[in-house]
Order: structure tokens, then C-alpha cells, then sequence
């Protein structure tokens, strides 16, 4: 019998904002900055301090809601989200239920081959808990608890996905199609280690084909792709193995233990009436009008999906197109390097830029661990490198270290390549005569060669790029290796 799992997933999303959700208090990281002096009465929940709604925050919540295909509702109402919780001072999150945001959006995404609609169920806005530190013990000292309330307060946009994915791959690109919308609408950083971007994981299985939905285990806090896979992956095939045993499966809330890859339980699942949801009474319902959604939908920019099309349209592979839409730095990058290519005569096309950015310029911005806006190299410069290596001006192994001088300099490719000597050597008598020499220093080699064994001009090419330095012409070296060796075998024939 085979089961199929039946996955949803919420995203919890730190804004863009300079200020929290209900007061005037400071947005900082909170990975860095010295605990608890970003606080006011309102964040730290003391009696008698009233909160006010950050409109910076319903602005992005809006646009987030509108690009994801959503029904952006005229009323929403703020309720108080009752809990214990350490790092919860209020004993309450201030959050949206019955009268959320937005509701009935959808993603489309690229799964094993298929396109897969994954709905949106809602969009609400809320605001953040504050943060536990934990303190092992030490020696003769103990373990402590530490509560930092920095973050408390920090505007939270929870987006809740309809279960329509069923396989962990699908719940990745979901993911991945999320992060880089909300990276697109500059709404969120997209660092999921500082926990801006976290995910919670919804998981049942059932039969395949059947409709039936069967109790679910949420998994918590997951602030990485490779997290939400491997704990999806764990949970579907501990939950199969449950129903194969005919055991039980209960409704639990887990967290993920990265480094024994397992789900560990946190507590029994709560259910919406265990939260006693009412509306908040300090807080008027949030009424939102045509012309407030219509200004902030004109300032909408072009999405993933849109940009991945139009790559396409340029003569680019699905994946040189998903790679470069995939970040908006990158796509606006490799956007105005194919400008200045439709400038040059004869153009650099398209598919030479993508190829050079996804390749050789990634590698660079990987071992640097910068962003592609953080390295000093303009797009018209890279497209002038592109231009010398298709005119035979230098070859593709001297452009590679031209590229990587030029991402540490600033510097023009014409310039560094004049000051290295990496100018590309044209010149045929010289070829030839390079050739001829490397051919009588290994007469056992062409003896080889002549006697069938053909992987010996691979070698024979390379002995001769090494000896002009890596800077002759590729393909007029391996013509001229080819005719070379074409005449040794007439004579030796004949």
C-alpha cells in the first residue's frame, strides 16, 4: 500500500520596518545588538500601555498579499492571542484571526517536471515574541535562562499555505519561491539564520489517491531549506511507518534536532479555541480602501515568475533563467549587462552573459561570501571582458583571472589585461612554430598517437598552451596541432 504525505507550511516573516508593530521602539538584529535596550512599556507589555498600529507594516503586508494573488480584505480586526510563554511579557501576541489581511491567494511552482498551484489560505499580520538564551552549565554553575525583548514587538507577516504540496522537493520550491518574492519586494532580508524567515511545517500522511485528511504534527522554527527537507522527509516517513503498525498517530507540535536529524516532541498540538482569541479592544478594526491597495500595487515590481518568462524569451536554459531571477540583485545585474551587450558590434548575446555570471563570476562571489552588489564590478565591464574573449583578444583562461582582479579592483578588463600580459597570441608562424617544437621534444608520444591511441592530442594540446604561457588562441593552436599531426601521418604513411 503506498502512502503519500500532505503538506502545509506557514512562513513567519520579519518587515522591512524601522520601527516595531505596536510602538516606536527600534528594529535591530538581534543576533548583535546588547539585549533588552530596544524596549518600551508597550513591547514589554506593562499595564496601562497602548499600542498603535505601524502603517509602514500594512504597506508591505498589502504588497506581500497582493503579489501572492490574494483578496486584500476591506476590514481587518487585530485580536490578543493568549498563551504562556516565557519571552511573551503581555502573556498575549497581539495577531489576526477570524478577520485577517488577505485571504485566497496562490504560488505556482516547478516540481519534478510539473507546475503545482500551492493556495494561500491567509496572510495576518501579528508581532514577534522576544528571544530565550539558554546558558549550559558550567563547572559548579547553573544552567540559566536568559530572555532578551528586543525583538518582542517586531512586525511578524504570517503566510499560511493551503496542505496542496506532497512531497518534502515540493515544499522546498515552495519555499524558495516565497523567500524570493519577499527578497523581490524588499520586505524581508531572506536571512534565514538570524530567524527573519522562518518556516513551520505542517505533516499528515494518507493513502495515495485518497481525500481524507489525517492528524498532522507541526514542526517548528525551521530556519533553513535544508531543515524544512530533512525534517519533513523524518516526519513523513515516521508517521507511514506509525500507520503500517496500525498505531496512532497524535497531534503534536516538534521541534528539529539538526544534528541527530530527528523531530523531537515539544507538546500536545493546541487548537484555535485553546488561544481564547478575542479582539483587541485597544486597537480600532483596520479599514483599507481601494486607493491605499491600488497606490501600493503601482509600485509593484516585476516578480520572479514574470522575469524567469522573459529570460526565456532571450534564448536562455530554464536553469541559467531560474538561477538569475531567483535574486533581484542578480536579475537587475545581469538585466543591464544585457543592455550594454545589445550595444557592442557584433552584440554579446544573452546566453554568453548568463553563462559567465552563473559560472565563473558565482564562483568568485561564493569563495568571497559577498553579494553580487557588493563586489566592484559594474556590468558594462564584464560585457567589455565577454567582448575581448570573442574578439581573440585575450582567451577564457586569462579572462578568468582578468574577472577575478577586476571583482577585487574595480578596474577596467583593458587595463588589467595590458598590466598582466594576458594579451591572446594570433600570430600563426608563431603557433606553428610552438607546435613543431612540442612535437619533436615527444616523439614517443606521437608514435602513440599516429599508432591510434587519440586521447593523446588532449595532452599534446596542453603541452603546447603550457609553453606559450596559456595565451595563444585555443582553437588556431588545436588547428594547427591537427594539420600538424595530419602531416605526420602522410609521412609516415607514405
Amino acid at each position: 500500500m503506498d502512502y503519500e504525505a500532505v503538506i502545509g507550511l506557514e512562513a513567519h516573516v520579519a518587515l522591512n520596518t524601522s520601527s516595531k508593530m505596536f510602538c516606536g521602539c527600534r528594529v535591530v538584529d538581534s543576533t548583535t545588538a546588547e539585549p533588552n535596550r530596544h524596549v518600551c512599556p508597550v513591547c514589554s507589555g506593562m499595564p496601562g500601555a497602548l499600542p498603535s498600529i505601524n502603517k509602514r507594516a500594512v504597506d508591505l503586508g498589502i504588497l506581500v498579499s497582493l503579489a501572492l494573488n490574494c483578496k486584500v480584505e476591506t476590514v481587518s480586526v487585530f485580536a490578543r492571542k493568549n498563551y504562556f510563554y516565557p519571552d511573551l511579557p503581555k502573556g498575549y501576541q497581539i495577531s489576526q484571526y477570524e478577520k485577517p489581511l488577505a485571504t485566497g491567494g496562490h504560488i505556482k511552482i516547478d516540481s519534478a517536471q510539473k507546475v503545482t498551484k500551492v493556495r494561500i489560505r491567509r496572510v495576518h499580520l501579528e508581532e514577534d515574541t522576544g528571544k530565550l538564551i539558554h546558558i549550559n552549565a558550567r563547572e559548579n554553575r547553573k544552567s540559566a535562562s536568559l530572555i532578551d525583548l528586543n525583538r518582542a514587538g517586531v512586525p511578524l507577516l504570517e503566510i499560511v499555505s493551503e496542505p496542496d504540496m506532497r512531497s518534502p522537493l515540493e515544499a522546498v520550491s515552495y519555499a524558495k519561491e516565497l523567500h524570493s518574492l519577499l527578497t523581490y519586494l524588499d520586505v524581508n532580508s531572506g536571512d534565514m539564520e538570524k530567524g527573519v524567515l522562518r518556516f513551520e511545517a505542517n505533516v499528515s500522511v494518507r493513502i495515495a489517491g485518497s481525500k481524507q485528511l489525517n492528524a498532522r504534527r507541526e514542526i517548528k522554527n525551521l530556519n533553513s531549506f535544508r531543515a524544512l527537507q530533512r525534517s519533513i522527509e523524518y516526519e513523513t516517513n515516521q508517521q507511514i511507518t506509525a500507520h503500517k503498525s496500525n498505531e496512532i498517530v497524535l497531534q503534536q507540535t516538534l521541534g528539529w534536532d539538526e544534528s541527530s536529524g530527528k523531530t523531537v516532541f515539544q507538546r500536545s498540538k493546541e487548537h484555535s479555541h485553546d488561544y481564547r482569541y478575542f479582539p483587541e479592544p485597544d486597537l480600532p478594526p483596520l479599514k483599507i480602501h481601494d486607493e491605499w491597495k491600488n497606490a501600493i500595487l503601482s509600485k509593484m515590481p516585476e516578480l520572479p515568475h514574470a522575469k524567469r518568462r522573459r529570460f526565456l524569451s532571450m534564448g536562455l536554459t530554464d536553469y541559467d533563467a531560474r538561477v538569475l531571477a531567483a535574486q533581484r540583485r542578480i536579475a537587475e545585474f545581469f538585466e543591464q549587462a544585457v543592455q550594454s551587450g545589445a550595444n557592442k558590434n557584433p552584440p554579446v548575446l544573452p546566453k554568453s552573459i548568463a553563462n559567465w555570471i552563473t559560472t565563473h563570476l558565482f564562483s568568485i562571489i561564493n569563495e568571497v561570501g559577498e553579494s553580487i552588489d557588493q563586489i566592484n564590478l559594474p556590468p558594462e565591464h564584464l560585457v567589455d571582458l565577454i567582448e575581448f574573449v570573442l574578439s581573440g583578444r585575450t582567451n577564457a583562461n586569462s579572462a578568468k583571472l582578468v574577472l577575478r582582479e577586476m571583482c577585487n579592483t574595480g578596474t577596467e578588463p583593458e587595463f588589467i589585461i595590458t598590466k598582466l600580459g594576458l594579451e591572446q597570441t594570433n600570430d600563426q608562424a608563431t603557433i606553428i612554430k610552438v607546435v613543431d617544437q612540442v612535437l619533436g621534444e615527444n616523439p614517443d608520444q606521437v608514435a602513440e598517437l599516429l599508432g591510434g591511441k587519440d586521447s593523446i592530442v588532449n595532452w599534446l594540446f596542453g603541452q603546447v598552451m603550457q609553453a606559450m604561457d596559456g595565451k595563444s588562441n585555443p582553437d588556431l593552436v588545436l588547428t594547427t596541432l591537427q594539420s600538424a599531426i595530419k602531416r605526420a601521418s602522410y609521412t609516415r604513411d607514405n
